[in-house]
């Protein structure tokens, strides 16, 4: 069986992406099938590149059991070609990327989170909303949909409905 290899973006890859991508490994090992994949993350702006994972984060993760070491990055245009998933938080992420890819040769491996999202029924894909400039409590609920986005994640491709 082939590693697959699993981007997250968000912005500044310092709240939801890093959070997306430890959860995700912790998840898969948990189900028994973290070799199965290559994780990272990164951010479509350059803000915070080389920062480690917003305070507030790491602690509401650390609070749920979840160690969340990361240094951020930015997405490159050579991602889209090395990633087999590429999930992004937002809308304004999905257009960034979409942008990057120009003739929409990668689109296919372009999801946005939520669509993974068990509590989501139908109609336009919400969001992961930026926890960024709110209190502890927008991280919690970040972490809540991320924990759900994550075993939907992993319900599809155990299904084999994703790569």
């Amino acid at each position: 069986m082939s590693t697959i290899r699993v981007m997250f973006v968000c912005s500044g890859n310092i709240c939801r992406s890093p959070l997306a991508h430890r959860l995700f490994e912790k998840k898969a090992a948990e189900r028994g099938m973290g070799d199965r994949f290559r994780v990272e993350s990164s951010g479509t702006t350059a803000y915070h590149i080389g920062e480690e994972a917003d305070g507030r984060m790491r602690k509401t993760a650390a609070r749920r059991g979840l160690d969340l070491r990361h240094r951020s990055r930015g997405f490159s245009r050579g991602d889209l070609e090395a990633y087999d998933l590429i999930v992004v938080m937002g809308h304004d992420h999905l257009r960034d990327i979409a942008r990057m890819d120009g003739h929409g040769t990668f689109s296919n491996k372009i999801h946005l989170f939520r669509e993974f999202d068990p509590a989501v029924n139908g109609g336009r894909v919400p969001e992961v909303p930026d926890p960024w400039y709110g209190g502890m409590e927008g991280f919690e609920e970040v972490y809540d949909i991320v924990d759900r986005a994550c075993d939907g994640m992993l319900d599809r491709i155990e299904a084999g409905s994703l790569p």
